[in-house]
């Protein structure tokens, strides 16, 4: 079942970077670009969007580990 959300998810983001882009140009040529340029993207981009936000989590966690209690300094 794993395997056919995740295509019907492609599918869908594709479908979506079509219908917007041949909206927006009235070009065929264009939306079948973006609809195959923008999930490539969002998976090439999809592992750094993690790091990222892994490293927020951890920080977060660390200062609230630590008490993070701000004293004012004169």
């Amino acid at each position: 079942m794993f395997i056919i959300e995740k295509t019907s998810q492609v599918f869908l983001h594709m479908g979506v970077a079509f219908a917007v882009t041949y909206a927006m140009t009235g070009s065929i040529m264009t939306g079948g670009l973006a609809a195959l340029v923008e999930p490539i993207c969002n998976v090439a981009l999809l592992p750094l969007h993690e790091k990222v936000w892994r490293k927020i989590k951890t920080r977060r966690l660390r200062s609230a580990h630590h008490g993070n209690c701000a004293v004012a300094q004169p």
